[in-house]
């Protein structure tokens, strides 16, 4: 059986890449994150021109009747342009309001309804926030609730469950990527509706989408290091020439690739309703954000200096995935809570996950193992230290191995013979 996208899938990707890079400059990014309200009321309308927002609505209320791995591929887009969206937020609301009563699907197809995502508090929360439903009454607080500024709605989590309410007063939260609003508000009012049977459904359905929203800028990131190897010259050749920026490019690709078959895995298990569909859209979202960050640490690095200049506009994709680790909460608090997570046995959960870290740890052996033919000798302590080459094993790897034949601090994970992703295609960008 293959696992891959449909004809119209591609098609809805390509599409949706080529408007956002056609209409979507970085210069019109970085006017919105400069609050241009000019620019940002311009991002709105050309996004709106896309008719992304009813994917998720069925058919009968005005929406394309499509699924959760669809509105993934789009978000996707969205990540590798860093584009600054209401779509998450829609779609995980039209989601949730699938077999709600009420016509705000029908809204958020047309634009009518424009939601905020507050899901922050469903694993953990800090002190004084949380939501509580007594008498038919929505009172407390909600941190870092997502697209908050100019909303007509927000989907709380509160103690009975998801709640719709109209969109209350905001207070903005400064974070590090000013391309998004996010916000603290203070709820005491009636819920508009409430949705108990698909709250954790729905928690999955963000969780997928974030995963994909990093997927999508860490793939841009790596494109953009690849581009810049390829261009930038250093002792009269190209650094990309250089078996260590190789090294560094190839050990990008080999950790997202299979990342992205994950992500497509979590929103497939939604669309089907499988038993797992939660677990692996909480894995998805985990998994991602260790992933992106280390895409984003790297692709950095092979840019050098220049990649922390507003020039190049790097940062604009490092900051994204940054917060996105955030909300709705945690890789680490996703690992806690995945084992108690419902839709499958305590058991089964952690057997789960424990297979998935077994099986990525002999597949990064075995690829370990295939590169090793034909890489240069290192300096002496080398070959011990780690298995990256001469031209990048650090001082800092040189004394980690001091330390750990001392007993001293735990191995580094750039270090051993267990060095993830050291193998058939990290070996094809060093040989290439």
């Amino acid at each position: 059986m293959e696992f891959g996208l449909s004809e119209d899938q591609v098609l809805l990707q390509e599409t949706v890449r080529r408007l956002v890079a056609d209409r979507i400059p970085l210069d019109l990014i970085r006017q919105v994150a400069q609050d241009d309200a000019a620019a940002t009321a311009g991002l709105a309308e050309e996004i709106g021109a896309l008719a992304l927002d009813g994917i998720l609505v069925p058919e009968t209320e005005g929406g394309a009747g499509l699924g959760v791995l669809d509105a993934v591929l789009v978000q996707e887009c969205f990540g590798y342009g860093v584009v600054p969206a209401r779509f998450l937020s829609n779609s995980v609301a039209a989601f949730a309001l699938r077999d709600a009563s009420g016509d705000l699907g029908a809204a958020i197809a047309s634009r009518q309804a424009r939601f905020s995502l507050a899901l922050n508090e469903r694993l953990s929360r800090r002190d004084g926030a949380g939501i509580g439903l007594a008498n038919g009454n929505l009172t407390g607080r909600a941190m870092m609730v997502m697209d908050a500024a100019e909303a007509t709605h927000s989907l709380l989590w509160s103690d009975q469950g998801l709640q719709v309410v109209a969109a209350p007063e905001a207070e903005p939260l400064q974070t590090i990527d000013r391309t998004r609003t996010f916000s603290k508000v203070e709820v005491d009012h009636g819920s508009l509706a409430s949705i108990p049977d698909r709250a954790d459904m729905t928690f999955a359905v963000a969780c997928v989408l974030l995963a994909a929203d990093t997927l999508g800028a860490a793939q841009c990131m790596l494109d953009k290091a690849v581009a810049y190897a390829s261009e930038r010259k250093q002792f009269g050749r190209v650094i990309g020439s250089f078996q260590a920026v190789k090294h560094l490019c190839a050990e990008m690709a080999a950790r997202l690739e299979p990342a992205r078959a994950l992500v497509w895995h979590a929103a497939h298990a939604i669309d089907t309703d499988d038993d797992e569909a939660i677990v692996m859209a909480c894995l998805a979202k985990a998994h991602l954000s260790e992933v992106g960050t280390f895409v984003a640490r790297t692709s950095t690095e092979v840019h050098g200096g220049m990649g922390f200049t507003d020039l190049v506009g790097l940062h604009y994709w490092f900051k994204r995935i940054g917060v996105n680790r955030e909300p709705p909460t945690r890789g680490f608090s996703i690992r806690c809570s995945t084992p108690e997570l419902p839709g499958r046995a305590t058991g089964e959960a952690r057997y789960l996950t424990k297979a998935f870290r077994l099986v990525h740890a002999v597949f990064s052996h075995l690829l370990t193992s295939l590169g090793r033919a034909g890489r240069r000798p290192g300096p002496p302590g080398h070959r011990e230290c780690c298995s990256r080459p001469s031209a990048i094993c650090s001082d800092r790897h040189l004394r980690s191995v001091s330390n750990r034949r001392a007993g001293i601090g735990p191995i580094p994970a750039s270090c051993g013979i267990g060095h993830i992703w050291d193998g058939w295609i990290r070996r094809a960008w060093v040989c290439s």
